[in-house]
């Protein structure tokens, strides 16, 4: 989908500030009325992103100019719009500008904001003028605890005439889970079972979330787990690769990196589904638990044979599944190994059979991410007394949105452990917000009322949120039901159901 050209009457592109030289602050601004339009144009609209006529404005980073390690606290002002909500620019401030990452997407680079001290991540990336930005169209509908949070974007110019750079400014995290199981694996020893857990079943939920909303993410790899090495939190990042599928529309196969490719995807399939996602976080899993990835291979040819290897040769029924195209294609027959064979003797039964039931060849018998979060290897989350070994409270688990719990209601009384469930017997105050980055729950501090159900003899309460009802209607004078009302619902919905 192409945009159309720009307007004169656009906002200029914002960009980074010089740390070399220049005013402390830069921020360009149209010259004509912006219409509520972010800097470069509305992202996705039909103006598309890109710097307006006249005018100038200084780089950094990849832009020119940049000279890392002399000044870089200066505070750098750009206009931005938020993530979520209305396109309504606002100034944005920060300093502390360095480089933390690059590759073929573009540069990353680390700042910390000026009227909060928050260090934020800051993605660039060269913006397509004929097209809008996947990215930053998935980015900005995705709102979930364990996913990466876009707080703004802004577009800026580049070296070249007509270049234009969309970035990105995104929570940081400070870790990754590639670099925390190389950390084990370089002191020789195995990253302890309770990470294990809590970094899948948080990656599951990550899943269970965007592929409920149609997105793939096409890349789910441990560099792209960001997490925090106190507290534990997960967070998915890099939608570089996301796609929403839809339903009879081809896709390019050759996605995913390579260790983590589903093999239908090996198999050249373009037909394929968010169960992709499934066998790379199995991969994912079972690297964690080997210390080094399952299924290496240099080329397509080679991962698949060493998925042959531990799954045995694909019936025809199984390679159907995977593409039609080559169920005439002989394959040399060889017996599946066996799993337990696979890992180290102490390894956990459950995470070996967690494993077995995430790579399966065929796609649609794969677990959904929420049946994964459901198994047994996870009971031990479910405890009321687990801890991490740094004696800290495990991450938030349990405080499912609307969504997650509308998803497969089946196993809703199965995801909730009882001692949280008994938790919210009692009145009290709920922390949260409507946002899901502030814990993916409740809105803003309100009050649960519960009634207990002992005369209708449904179940062990019903939890409805009025302060959440209450802020759910009329603020926007359009008397419909916002986001806090169908919170409330679905609570409703779920405990009417245990």
């Amino acid at each position: 989908m192409s945009s159309g050209s720009a307007g004169s009457s656009r906002p200029r592109t914002s960009s980074f500030a010089d740390p070399s030289g220049g005013s402390s602050s830069t921020v360009n601004t149209a010259s004509g009325p912006t219409s509520g339009a972010p800097p470069g144009g509305k992202p996705g609209g039909a103006a598309g992103p890109g710097p307006g006529g006249g005018g100038t404005s200084t780089s950094v980073g990849a832009f020119p100019g940049l000279k890392l390690g002399r000044d870089s606290s200066k505070v750098t002002t750009v206009v931005a719009t938020p993530g979520q909500g209305p396109d309504r620019p606002q100034e944005v401030s920060y300093s502390d500008i360095k480089v933390i990452g690059n590759g073929s997407f573009g540069v990353v680079y680390q700042a910390r904001l000026a009227d909060s001290g928050e260090l934020v991540a800051i993605k660039k990336v060269l913006q397509d003028k004929r097209f809008k930005n996947r990215e930053l169209q998935i980015m900005r509908k995705l709102d979930h605890c364990n996913i990466v949070r876009l707080r703004y974007f802004f577009y800026s110019s580049g070296e070249k005439k007509d270049e234009v750079y969309l970035n990105l400014v995104l929570d940081f995290v400070p870790e990754t889970v590639y670099r925390v199981a190389r950390h084990f694996t370089k002191a020789k020893q195995t990253i302890p079972v309770i990470y294990v857990k809590v970094y899948m079943y948080q990656l599951f939920r990550s899943l269970a979330y965007i592929h409920s909303q149609g997105v793939c993410h096409r890349d789910i790899k441990p560099q792209n787990l960001l997490v925090d090495p106190d507290t534990a939190v997960l967070k998915l990042c890099d939608f570089g690769s996301a796609k929403q599928l839809v339903r009879g529309e081809p896709n390019v196969s050759y996605i995913c990196s390579r260790y983590y490719r589903a093999p239908e995807l090996i198999f050249g399939a373009t037909d394929y589904t968010s169960n992709i996602d499934i066998w790379s976080a199995g991969c994912v899993l079972a690297e964690l638990l080997l210390g080094q990835p399952i299924f290496p291979g240099d080329s397509g040819v080679d991962q698949l044979v060493e998925i042959i290897k531990v799954l045995g040769t694909p019936t025809r029924e199984q390679i159907r599944e995977m593409n039609p195209n080559y169920t005439e294609f002989k394959f040399p027959q060889i017996k599946a190994h066996p799993w337990i064979k696979v890992f180290k003797p102490r390894t956990p039964l459950e995470a070996i059979s967690l494993c077995s039931r995430l790579l399966e060849y065929t796609p649609a018998t794969r677990l959904s991410p929420l049946e994964a979060c459901a198994n047994s290897f996870f009971d031990e989350l479910r405890e009321p007394n687990a801890r991490l070994p740094n004696g800290r409270d495990l991450p938030p688990l349990f405080n499912f949105s609307p969504v997650e719990l509308s998803i497969q209601p089946g196993l809703n009384s199965n995801l909730i452990p009882p001692h949280v469930r008994s938790q919210a017997g009692s009145v009290g105050s709920v922390s949260g917000s409507t946002s899901a980055h502030s814990e993916c729950f409740l809105s803003r501090g309100a009050w649960c009322e519960v009634w207990r159900k002992n005369s209708c003899g449904r179940g062990p309460f019903v939890l409805l949120c009025s302060g959440a009802l209450k802020e759910g209607f009329g603020s926007s004078g359009n008397g419909r039901a916002g986001p806090a009302f169908h919170w409330s619902v679905s609570c409703l919905s779920f405990c009417l159901s245990l």
